[in-house]
């Protein structure tokens, strides 16, 4: 490729649309996905959902039993048709935890290596290489080995290797996870930067919360090989189906029974019973007596309250630091935030009784689908 070609190819444009299904074993991952130039899309879930076999199969690293992944007009597998186009020619680059990089090679060298390796003339190479390391914040440590740099700068050269090679599809595989705060937070600007003004379609696998809202247009949960849930971060987040979300959420989720015996309440299926009257119903309208439903609320909207007052009766099963002071899990996985002076008044041992209230003005009910 010449260096005018080089410099006119545009990573961006295609949308990134799969159907994948992979068995192995008794695990089985059955997913549809679709991104959008210049778009994340965020893909969560519980250790061994499937998302990184996802990512594999996206990337063309993984032997797939049944799919069809395209990239704008360019199909790059379909099983059905029997294509299958190699990982190095699907202009797609995978990033993960670990920078990746070649240690002999100068940090420069690493981000010319994808130009180089297209055909483009080493000085042609070396400009765009310290054009994307002045992007990354690296300008000035173009001539250093990466075993001199942090891991935080090694992973800016590992983004700007990805970026220099021009991606149609940039699949990230938990790439903060091993960063500083602030290291995190600095990348996450420039790979939201990044894939918005190259208009790559962006897949992000992450068990982070701060991922998800920060830098994700759409979100899309996996557990067991499905997709449970899926939509912006924000509906997905404050307002969740699946008990794995509640929790990535740092909300409460308690499913059971709507009851009406002179009030409504949900009648947990642990046995609480959570009065219903200022709770706000989700979409879909409100459950009728007798119908499944799920509350979710968040940890500061439960107090602990005297044996004589409205609740439910609950035992602490642990205690750690929380947002407030105090993150008490009681029984039923119920989170309860407690400010310093309310902790210090109570019996927190393992074990030790707790009565539970919710403010229902905080909760929200959502009715479940019949089985």
């Amino acid at each position: 490729m010449s260096d005018a070609a080089w410099e006119r190819r545009m990573s961006g444009g295609e949308v990134l649309r799969g159907r994948v299904r992979v068995r192995r074993g008794d695990f089985a991952l059955d997913v549809a996905i679709e991104a959008r130039p210049g778009g994340i899309v965020a893909v969560v879930g519980p250790n061994g959902a499937g998302k990184s076999t996802l990512l594999g199969a996206l990337a063309g690293l993984l032997a797939v039993d049944d799919a069809r992944i395209t990239s704008g007009d360019r199909v790059l597998t379909d099983t059905a048709g029997g294509v299958h186009v190699g990982a190095e020619r699907r202009s797609a680059v995978l990033l993960g935890q670990d920078a990746l990089v070649f240690p002999h090679l100068s940090v420069r060298e690493n981000v010319a290596f994808a130009p180089r390796a297209a055909g483009v003339r080493r000085a042609q190479a070396r400009r765009s290489a310290d054009e994307w390391l002045a992007a990354v914040g690296l300008d000035g440590f173009a001539d250093r080995r990466p075993g001199q740099l942090s891991g935080g700068q090694r992973q800016r050269v590992a983004l700007a290797r990805a970026l220099a090679a021009r991606p149609s599809v940039l699949l990230l595989d938990e790439p903060f996870a091993q960063l500083d705060v602030r290291t995190a937070a600095e990348l996450r600007d420039l790979v939201r930067e990044q894939v918005r003004g190259t208009g790559a379609a962006a897949v992000l696998v992450t068990h982070d919360v701060v991922d998800a809202l920060t830098l994700a247009d759409h979100v899309l949960v996996l557990h067991d090989g499905v997709v449970v849930e899926e939509g912006t971060p924000l509906d997905v987040l404050t307002d969740p189906v699946h008990a794995f979300t509640a929790a990535l959420a740092g909300l409460n989720l308690m499913a059971g029974t709507v009851v009406d015996d002179g009030e409504r309440v949900l009648v947990g299926d642990d046995g609480p019973r959570l009065p219903l009257a200022g709770v706000v119903t989700a979409a879909g309208g409100e459950p009728v007596p007798g119908a499944r439903a799920q509350l979710t609320f968040p940890p500061a909207a439960v107090s602990v309250v005297g044996v004589a007052d409205r609740g439910w009766d609950s035992v602490v099963v642990d205690v750690e630091p929380g947002p407030a002071a105090v993150r008490v899990r009681t029984t039923g996985d119920v989170l309860v935030d407690l400010a310093p002076a309310d902790a210090a008044t109570l019996d927190l041992r393992l074990g030790a009784p707790l009565r539970l209230a919710v403010a229902s003005s905080a909760a929200r009910l959502r009715a479940l689908p019949d089985a």
